[in-house]
Protein backbone atom coordinates (compact mmCIF):
# COMPACT_ATOMS: atom_id res chain seq x y z
CA UNK A 1 0.00 0.00 0.00
CA UNK A 2 0.86 3.44 -0.76
CA UNK A 3 1.04 6.35 1.71
CA UNK A 4 1.02 10.17 1.08
CA UNK A 5 2.48 12.92 3.46
CA UNK A 6 1.07 16.28 2.55
CA UNK A 7 1.50 19.26 3.89
CA UNK A 8 -1.37 21.34 5.81
CA UNK A 9 -2.67 25.17 4.07
CA UNK A 10 -2.80 28.56 6.49
CA UNK A 11 -5.89 28.92 4.72
CA UNK A 12 -8.99 26.83 6.05
CA UNK A 13 -12.66 26.44 4.97
CA UNK A 14 -15.50 27.33 7.63
CA UNK A 15 -18.11 24.81 8.97
CA UNK A 16 -18.37 21.25 9.14
CA UNK A 17 -20.72 18.54 9.81
CA UNK A 18 -18.80 15.61 10.70
CA UNK A 19 -19.19 13.32 13.43
CA UNK A 20 -16.25 13.51 16.18
CA UNK A 21 -13.60 10.67 16.01
CA UNK A 22 -10.54 8.98 17.28
CA UNK A 23 -7.56 10.67 15.53
CA UNK A 24 -4.44 9.03 14.50
CA UNK A 25 -2.25 8.16 17.48
CA UNK A 26 -5.28 8.75 19.71
CA UNK A 27 -6.56 12.11 20.87
CA UNK A 28 -5.36 12.05 24.51
CA UNK A 29 -1.77 12.25 22.95
CA UNK A 30 -2.75 15.81 22.01
CA UNK A 31 -4.61 16.62 25.24
CA UNK A 32 -1.90 19.23 26.31
CA UNK A 33 -1.70 20.93 22.74
CA UNK A 34 -5.14 21.24 22.36
CA UNK A 35 -6.08 22.82 25.82
CA UNK A 36 -3.02 25.20 25.57
CA UNK A 37 -4.30 26.38 22.04
CA UNK A 38 -8.10 26.35 23.22
CA UNK A 39 -6.76 28.14 26.33
CA UNK A 40 -5.01 31.62 24.17
CA UNK A 41 -8.15 31.34 21.96
CA UNK A 42 -10.61 32.08 24.52
CA UNK A 43 -8.66 34.30 26.85
CA UNK A 44 -9.75 37.79 25.23
CA UNK A 45 -6.15 38.62 25.49
CA UNK A 46 -5.59 39.97 21.96
CA UNK A 47 -2.00 40.32 21.65
CA UNK A 48 -1.36 37.02 22.18
CA UNK A 49 -4.32 35.46 20.11
CA UNK A 50 -2.78 37.71 17.29
CA UNK A 51 0.59 36.16 17.92
CA UNK A 52 -0.40 32.81 17.72
CA UNK A 53 -2.43 33.10 14.39
CA UNK A 54 0.39 35.09 12.92
CA UNK A 55 -2.41 38.61 12.19
CA UNK A 56 -1.93 41.85 12.36
CA UNK A 57 -5.42 42.95 13.07
CA UNK A 58 -7.53 41.39 15.28
CA UNK A 59 -10.77 41.56 13.14
CA UNK A 60 -8.80 38.83 11.00
CA UNK A 61 -8.51 36.21 13.92
CA UNK A 62 -12.70 36.66 14.77
CA UNK A 63 -13.46 33.70 12.42
CA UNK A 64 -11.10 31.47 14.30
CA UNK A 65 -12.18 32.28 17.86
CA UNK A 66 -14.16 29.19 19.03
CA UNK A 67 -13.83 26.62 21.59
CA UNK A 68 -11.92 23.69 19.43
CA UNK A 69 -13.42 20.72 21.52
CA UNK A 70 -16.96 21.84 20.66
CA UNK A 71 -16.80 23.58 16.98
CA UNK A 72 -18.01 22.24 13.63
CA UNK A 73 -15.60 19.34 12.23
CA UNK A 74 -14.89 18.60 9.07
CA UNK A 75 -12.32 15.89 7.33
CA UNK A 76 -8.95 17.36 7.07
CA UNK A 77 -8.53 16.92 3.31
CA UNK A 78 -11.40 19.22 3.05
CA UNK A 79 -10.89 21.66 5.89
CA UNK A 80 -7.61 23.19 4.50
CA UNK A 81 -8.10 25.19 1.27
CA UNK A 82 -4.41 26.34 0.34
CA UNK A 83 -2.81 26.45 -3.20
CA UNK A 84 -2.04 22.63 -3.35
CA UNK A 85 -5.67 21.99 -2.03
CA UNK A 86 -7.27 23.89 -4.78
CA UNK A 87 -5.51 22.16 -7.41
CA UNK A 88 -6.12 18.96 -5.61
CA UNK A 89 -10.02 20.17 -5.90
CA UNK A 90 -11.34 17.52 -3.51
CA UNK A 91 -15.09 18.47 -4.38
CA UNK A 92 -14.87 17.42 -8.16
CA UNK A 93 -13.30 14.13 -7.57
CA UNK A 94 -15.31 10.60 -7.24
CA UNK A 95 -16.23 8.98 -4.51
CA UNK A 96 -13.40 6.31 -4.60
CA UNK A 97 -10.55 8.82 -4.89
CA UNK A 98 -12.10 10.94 -1.80
CA UNK A 99 -11.97 7.90 0.18
CA UNK A 100 -8.72 6.94 -1.30
CA UNK A 101 -7.38 10.21 0.00
CA UNK A 102 -9.52 10.28 3.66
CA UNK A 103 -7.25 6.74 4.43
CA UNK A 104 -3.80 6.91 2.25
CA UNK A 105 -2.87 10.57 2.82
CA UNK A 106 -1.18 11.69 6.29
CA UNK A 107 -1.29 15.52 6.38
CA UNK A 108 0.93 17.30 9.34
CA UNK A 109 -0.92 20.09 10.64
CA UNK A 110 0.93 22.83 12.67
CA UNK A 111 -2.02 21.79 15.78
CA UNK A 112 -2.78 18.48 15.24
CA UNK A 113 0.42 17.00 13.86
CA UNK A 114 0.01 13.94 11.90
CA UNK A 115 -3.56 13.28 10.96
CA UNK A 116 -5.12 11.27 8.35
CA UNK A 117 -6.98 12.75 5.85
CA UNK A 118 -10.65 11.37 7.05
CA UNK A 119 -9.60 12.33 10.39
CA UNK A 120 -12.01 15.18 11.55
CA UNK A 121 -10.57 18.54 13.05
CA UNK A 122 -12.03 21.65 13.47
CA UNK A 123 -11.62 24.83 12.07
CA UNK A 124 -8.35 26.31 13.42
CA UNK A 125 -5.30 28.96 12.85
CA UNK A 126 -1.92 28.47 13.78
CA UNK A 127 0.87 30.41 11.76
CA UNK A 128 4.22 27.76 10.31
CA UNK A 129 6.73 28.29 13.03
CA UNK A 130 4.92 29.54 15.94
CA UNK A 131 4.63 28.05 19.18
CA UNK A 132 1.71 27.01 21.40
CA UNK A 133 1.77 28.53 24.24
CA UNK A 134 5.00 26.03 25.68
CA UNK A 135 4.68 23.94 23.06
CA UNK A 136 7.19 23.86 20.27
CA UNK A 137 4.60 21.56 17.34
CA UNK A 138 7.33 20.52 15.38
CA UNK A 139 9.60 19.27 18.06
CA UNK A 140 6.58 18.00 20.10
CA UNK A 141 4.58 16.09 17.26
CA UNK A 142 8.47 14.14 15.97
CA UNK A 143 9.11 13.35 19.96
CA UNK A 144 5.35 11.92 20.71
CA UNK A 145 4.16 10.63 17.23
CA UNK A 146 7.58 9.35 15.52
CA UNK A 147 7.59 5.59 16.53
CA UNK A 148 3.80 5.85 15.50
CA UNK A 149 4.63 6.88 12.44
CA UNK A 150 6.68 4.07 11.69
CA UNK A 151 4.86 1.01 12.91
CA UNK A 152 2.19 2.48 10.88
CA UNK A 153 4.06 2.86 7.95
CA UNK A 154 6.21 -0.50 8.40
CA UNK A 155 4.68 -2.37 5.62
CA UNK A 156 3.43 0.84 3.13
CA UNK A 157 5.90 2.50 0.42
CA UNK A 158 5.88 6.26 1.05
CA UNK A 159 5.68 9.57 -1.37
CA UNK A 160 6.51 12.69 0.74
CA UNK A 161 5.20 15.59 -1.17
CA UNK A 162 5.48 17.61 2.18
CA UNK A 163 7.03 20.78 1.81
CA UNK A 164 10.42 21.22 3.09
CA UNK A 165 9.57 22.66 6.57
CA UNK A 166 7.34 19.42 7.77
CA UNK A 167 10.32 17.29 7.60
CA UNK A 168 10.77 18.98 11.26
CA UNK A 169 7.55 16.95 12.64
CA UNK A 170 8.66 13.47 11.07
CA UNK A 171 12.09 12.18 9.17
CA UNK A 172 11.67 9.09 7.02
CA UNK A 173 14.13 6.39 8.34
CA UNK A 174 13.11 3.80 5.48
CA UNK A 175 13.32 4.25 1.69
CA UNK A 176 10.34 6.89 0.46
CA UNK A 177 10.23 8.98 -2.69
CA UNK A 178 10.00 12.75 -3.27
CA UNK A 179 9.19 15.17 -5.86
CA UNK A 180 11.01 17.88 -7.32
CA UNK A 181 9.74 20.86 -9.82
CA UNK A 182 11.64 22.41 -12.19
CA UNK A 183 10.47 25.18 -14.77
CA UNK A 184 13.81 25.72 -17.80
CA UNK A 185 16.09 24.23 -15.56
CA UNK A 186 14.98 25.96 -12.56
CA UNK A 187 13.38 24.95 -9.39
CA UNK A 188 9.64 26.73 -8.64
CA UNK A 189 8.04 27.15 -5.11
CA UNK A 190 4.58 28.58 -5.26
CA UNK A 191 4.25 25.88 -7.90
CA UNK A 192 5.38 23.41 -6.62
CA UNK A 193 2.45 23.71 -4.44
CA UNK A 194 0.54 23.41 -7.33
CA UNK A 195 1.79 20.61 -8.86
CA UNK A 196 1.83 18.90 -5.23
CA UNK A 197 -1.92 19.03 -5.47
CA UNK A 198 -2.03 17.45 -9.04
CA UNK A 199 0.07 14.79 -7.93
CA UNK A 200 -2.10 14.05 -5.40
CA UNK A 201 -5.17 14.08 -7.49
CA UNK A 202 -3.88 12.14 -9.77
CA UNK A 203 -2.59 9.39 -7.22
CA UNK A 204 -6.20 9.13 -5.63
CA UNK A 205 -8.02 8.98 -9.22
CA UNK A 206 -5.70 5.88 -10.36
CA UNK A 207 -5.92 5.02 -6.75
CA UNK A 208 -2.12 4.30 -6.79
CA UNK A 209 -1.04 1.03 -4.41
CA UNK A 210 2.99 1.55 -5.05
CA UNK A 211 5.72 3.53 -6.07
CA UNK A 212 6.02 1.51 -9.21
CA UNK A 213 2.76 1.99 -10.47
CA UNK A 214 3.28 5.59 -9.76
CA UNK A 215 6.30 5.71 -11.88
CA UNK A 216 4.13 4.81 -14.32
CA UNK A 217 1.28 7.26 -14.04
CA UNK A 218 1.23 9.78 -16.74
CA UNK A 219 0.51 13.70 -14.84
CA UNK A 220 -0.33 16.55 -17.30
CA UNK A 221 1.99 19.27 -17.72
CA UNK A 222 5.00 17.18 -15.94
CA UNK A 223 7.71 15.03 -17.73
CA UNK A 224 10.59 12.90 -15.58
CA UNK A 225 13.95 14.61 -16.66
CA UNK A 226 16.31 12.71 -14.01
CA UNK A 227 15.65 10.07 -11.15
CA UNK A 228 18.11 10.59 -8.22
CA UNK A 229 19.08 8.41 -4.95
CA UNK A 230 20.16 9.87 -2.41
CA UNK A 231 20.80 7.01 1.00
CA UNK A 232 17.01 6.20 1.33
CA UNK A 233 15.42 8.88 -0.91
CA UNK A 234 14.49 8.67 -4.41
CA UNK A 235 14.01 12.29 -6.13
CA UNK A 236 12.05 12.17 -8.97
CA UNK A 237 12.61 15.61 -11.05
CA UNK A 238 10.24 17.02 -13.12
CA UNK A 239 10.36 19.28 -15.76
CA UNK A 240 7.11 21.38 -16.10
CA UNK A 241 6.00 21.45 -19.80
CA UNK A 242 2.69 23.43 -20.15
CA UNK A 243 3.22 26.93 -16.87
Amino acid sequence: MLKILFSPAEGKKIGGDEDKKELFGSNSAREGILNEYNTIVNSGNNDAIKELFGFKKFSDCEAYICDIFNSPLMCAIERYNGVAYEYLDFDSLQTEAKEYLKSNTIIFSNLYGAILGGDTIANYKVKQGNNVGSFIPDKFYKDRFSYQLELYLANCEILDLRAGYYDKFYEVKKPYTTLKFLKEGKTVSHWAKAYRGLVLRAVAQNEINSISEFMSLEIDGLSVAEIKVIKNRTEIVYNITNL
